[in-house]
């Protein structure tokens, strides 16, 4: 069977928008970023700040840090005091999943941003 560069392209496409490379399930990471449990859209946007970084502006601090990951999955389940523009300090929220591999999910694709 003959594929296509058309055809080999749209699987290269289609593999790349469900994490494949990336190596995380990027649907799954929007569900828990959007989840009213987990609330994370309430402080934070994906390319613009809001009253807490962006995500992007996250992985940017992190670029090349190689505990980036581990630091992020305890900050989002420590519930530490996290300081605003406002100079107002408030408990980070705990994210609510509890699964390890979702959190790592989450993380990874907050990190791609």
């Amino acid at each position: 069977m003959k594929v296509t560069p058309k055809a080999a392209l749209a699987a290269v496409v289609a593999w790349s928008a469900s994490g494949g490379a990336a190596g995380f399930d990027e649907v799954a990471a929007k569900a828990m970023y959007r989840s009213p449990a987990n609330n994370c859209s309430k402080c934070h946007a994906l390319d613009k700040e809001k009253i807490a970084p962006s995500y992007h502006q996250i992985a940017e601090k992190y670029k090349g840090d190689p505990e980036a990951e581990r630091k992020l999955i305890e900050h989002i389940n420590s519930g530490r005091l996290v300081k605003f523009p406002d100079g107002h300090e408030e408990e980070h929220r705990v994210v609510k999943e509890t699964d390890p591999e979702q959190q790592r999910n989450l993380i990874q694709w907050i990190l791609a941003q």
